[in-house]
């Protein structure tokens, strides 16, 4: 599991995470996820850490949730499918509460629960060829871990058409409804991140931790309340007969029946 999140330091105090599983595009688990939070707590905790970058390696950011995941997901229990979303809501909570800066770096798509990580993250910088979207509904699910950074990267409004339709969205359009802070030509990404970066640690450290806390304060907190909320909510997404038969769908690579009873 090690090698699936890769973690490196360099002598600035600056971390970079990488999910390494390019040959799922960066999909990730439960597995992965207990494993980012041991990440985000033991970075969160390291005092010559000073700012934390996250990658994905291979063509992707994160394609989301992993398949085979999926599929033991789609035998589970309504509250095994409740105990497995609250380690993700637990880990997106502990991603966006980390006491360092945070920057996605978004080199490749980022879907569904990889869009989440990049909400998650205080700054996202995107390749312009990077693409996004908010898939869930199409299996029958919603974004509900997901929903709290998403919603306050993109604002209710955006959320309710990039919810709904499930459609794939460009990184100009990220940019656009503020999911995205800048966008640069592949080729500037490294450029782009490594200004950020510097100018980042120009702050203070004490300083930059408590800016993080007051911002969370002044905005509406993300509290256990809500953490649980989410997770119970896509548990009863998975329960219930349309979220069990979506799922069967992509993964069998049919066509779920309410499609098909527009289409006749």
């Amino acid at each position: 599991m090690a090698d699936e999140v890769l973690v490196a330091r360099d002598g600035r105090g600056v971390a970079t995470v990488t999910l390494n599983r390019p040959e799922v595009h960066n999909a990730f688990n439960d597995a992965v996820i207990a494993e980012l939070h041991r990440v985000w707590d033991e970075l969160g905790g390291d005092g010559d850490v000073r700012v934390v970058l996250l990658r994905g390696n291979g063509p992707s950011f994160s394609a989301g949730a992993d398949l085979n995941w999926m599929k033991r997901m789609a035998g589970y229990s309504r509250e095994e499918n409740r105990q497995d979303a609250l380690g993700l809501a637990r880990m997106l909570r502990a991603l966006n509460e980390l006491p360092k800066p945070t920057v996605a770096v978004v080199h490749g798509p980022a879907f569904a629960g990889g869009t989440g990580l990049v909400a998650a993250c205080d700054i996202a910088i995107a390749a312009d060829t990077a693409l996004f979207a908010l898939t869930e509904v199409k299996l029958g699910l919603i974004p509900a871990t997901i929903g709290p950074y998403v919603v306050a990267a993109m604002g209710a409004r955006q959320a309710r058409r990039y919810f709904l339709t499930a459609e794939r969205f460009s990184a100009l359009e990220a940019q656009r409804i503020g999911l995205v802070h800048e966008m640069v030509p592949g080729h500037l990404l490294e450029d782009a991140v490594e200004k950020t970066v510097s100018r980042l640690l120009d702050g203070g450290p004490k300083a930059l931790a408590a800016t993080k806390e007051l911002i969370r304060a002044v905005d509406r907190p993300l509290d256990d309340a809500m953490v649980v909320d989410t997770a119970d909510r896509i548990a009863e997404a998975r329960a219930r007969e349309e979220g069990r038969e979506g799922i069967a769908c992509f993964l069998e690579k049919r066509t779920p029946g309410w499609v098909l009873k527009t289409r006749a």
